[in-house]
Order: structure tokens, then C-alpha cells, then sequence
């Protein structure tokens, strides 16, 4: 029998904190599935990540249990959803091989961050781009995480916006991040950072721009400032201030209007989620919805 170095074996609390996230992600997605996955849909989003999973895996169980002829066709949002897909025994779909006009019925989604009103960080899978693609294409997007990405405002446990920029505007970039008032934008490595910058599906870099905690919509009518004044941002300001930096492919901000809201102004989907669904530590499922409208629910 192998004797682990003390400081090499797991603890029995770190294995505990794992299983018990895990088990929160899954019970979130079964949820989230419940609530808003229609077998009836003929177009469904799959976003990235390891919650994803078990969104996946609710969806395949309802099939089966239903006994559904399956002609759902599934959008993923990267390399690595599509796989999910595929290894359930689902049918993906490119995103630019929708049928033009065809909206998606609901796309799943994870995020690094969550804030009270629904306002996410995404980026930490280097997928934004092709997330926020597939999100403002649903009528709905549904957020599915555990409880530790549940927080009153962005920024606060999460350490950075997430920003895909082309390769050779990565200096540019990182320049007029620092002159937004970011102390240590950086271009993100690989899993082996001898080999270089991470790329993403679309062949750029992700550059790690740290902020203060960002403020709410509320914050703002509340008085506070997000002008950026000593480095104070609300969310919508500072994500168009950096998307209007050259090089600038897409930001790790997901803000403004949800499905909901854009649908009722004529247009299609929304950045935002309508819904947020958090496994939590003692085994519920904490949701917190928009309602048409702009009001929030949480139960």
C-alpha cells in the first residue's frame, strides 16, 4: 500500500466541499430542466462548463423518460459543450447553421458571477463570445450554478472581467484597461503557461482585467456613482466602455435586458438570464426569476 507525504493527501474536508458543489450543480440543473426545458423544442442552446454537465444529463433523462422521438437540435457554445452533447447521444447544430429568423427556445448557461439583479460574469471557460451569441439568440437564457457564484454584486469573489481580444491588440488593450482604471489587466495563459497565451475557439487571447465590485442599475439610481470616478464602474457603463476599445472582440459582461424584456420591445433575446437556479449547501435550490417586466423573484 502507497503511503501518501501528509501534505499530499486530500483532506477529508476539501473532498466534502467538493462532492457537496457538485451535488448542488446537479440539483440546480435537474431544477432548471424541470422548470424550463419544453421536448417539443426543435432548437435548445448548451453553454459551457462543468454545471453544463448536468444540465445535459437532465435533458437526456427526460427524453428517456418520456420516451420522446428526439429531433431537438442543440446549439453548443464551444469545443467543449459540443462534446456534452455528443457524448449524451444529442445532435448538435453550429450556431451559424440555424435556419435564418429561428430563435432558440431556451439556451442553458453557466456563470462565474451572478449579482441580485441578474447581471453575470462569464469568460471563466474562455467561451463568452459564442455564450453571449447563443444567449441573445434564445428567447430565454437560464443561468444554472451553485451557491458560491450567488453574490450581491459582481466582482466580489470572482477577481476579473474576462474580455477576448484579438491577438496582436492584446498590448492595445490591456493599455486602455489600465487607463479605465483596471491596476493589473494580464492576457491569460494556457494550461501550460510555457506554451503560451490561451486561445480561444476563435483562435484570440482572453485578457483578465480586475476592477472594484462593479454597482447595479439600482446602485446608480440610488445615487452612487459608476462613472468610474476612483475606479467605480456600474456594470453597462464599463462593459460599453470596453467594448468600444479597439481589439475588442466581446466582454465577459452579461447585462442590459433579458429575453423577456427585448422579446416585448420587438426584438429577440436578451444578454441576461430570466432565471438564475443555485444548488445550495443544505440540498435546496435557490431560484431567483425576472418576471416580464423588470421585477425579481426570489423563492
Amino acid at each position: 500500500m502507497e503511503i501518501l507525504p501528509a501534505n499530499s493527501r486530500p483532506t477529508t474536508s476539501r473532498a466534502m466541499t467538493t462532492n457537496l458543489v457538485e451535488e448542488a450543480k446537479r440539483l440546480a440543473g435537474i431544477r432548471a430542466v424541470s422548470e424550463h426545458f419544453d421536448p417539443s423544442a426543435r432548437y435548445v442552446g448548451i453553454g459551457s462548463g462543468t454545471t453544463i454537465i448536468y444540465v445535459v444529463e437532465a435533458i437526456k433523462e427526460v427524453i428517456k423518460q418520456r420516451n420522446i422521438t428526439n429531433n431537438i437540435q442543440f446549439v453548443p457554445t464551444g469545443y467543449q459543450s459540443r462534446q456534452v452533447i455528443v457524448d449524451a447521444g444529442l445532435t448538435p447544430i453550429a450556431f451559424d447553421s440555424l435556419p435564418d429568423g429561428v430563435m432558440l427556445e431556451v439556451a442553458f448557461d453557466g456563470a462565474d458571477e451572478v449579482d441580485e439583479e441578474l447581471n453575470c460574469i462569464k469568460g471563466g471557460g474562455a467561451c463568452l463570445f459564442q455564450e453571449k451569441l447563443v444567449a441573445t439568440r434564445a428567447k430565454k437564457f437560464v443561468c444554472v450554478a451553485d451557491y458560491r457564484k450567488n453574490q450581491s454584486r459582481l466582482l466580489t469573489s470572482w477577481p476579473s472581467v474576462p474580455i477576448e481580444v484579438a491577438p496582436m491588440a492584446a498590448r492595445t488593450v490591456i493599455t486602455a484597461l489600465r487607463a479605465l482604471g483596471s491596476p493589473a489587466p494580464k492576457v491569460r495563459s494556457g494550461i501550460l503557461a510555457k506554451a503560451g497565451p490561451l486561445k480561444t475557439d476563435q483562435d484570440f487571447f482572453i485578457v483578465d482585467a480586475p476592477f472594484k465590485p462593479l454597482l447595479t442599475a439600482s446602485d446608480v439610481r440610488n445615487g452612487q456613482d459608476g462613472s468610474g470616478k476612483d475606479g467605480v464602474w456600474d456594470i453597462e457603463t464599463l462593459c460599453q466602455k470596453i467594448k468600444m476599445i479597439s481589439g475588442v472582440l466581446e466582454v465577459g459582461l452579461f447585462v442590459g435586458k433579458n429575453g423577456y424584456e427585448t422579446q416585448a420591445e420587438g426584438g429577440q433575446g436578451g444578454q441576461k438570464p430570466v432565471a438564475a437556479y443555485f444548488g445550495m449547501a443544505d440540498g435546496s435550490v435557490e431560484v431567483r426569476r425576472a418576471r416580464p417586466g423588470t421585477s425579481l423573484d426570489i423563492v
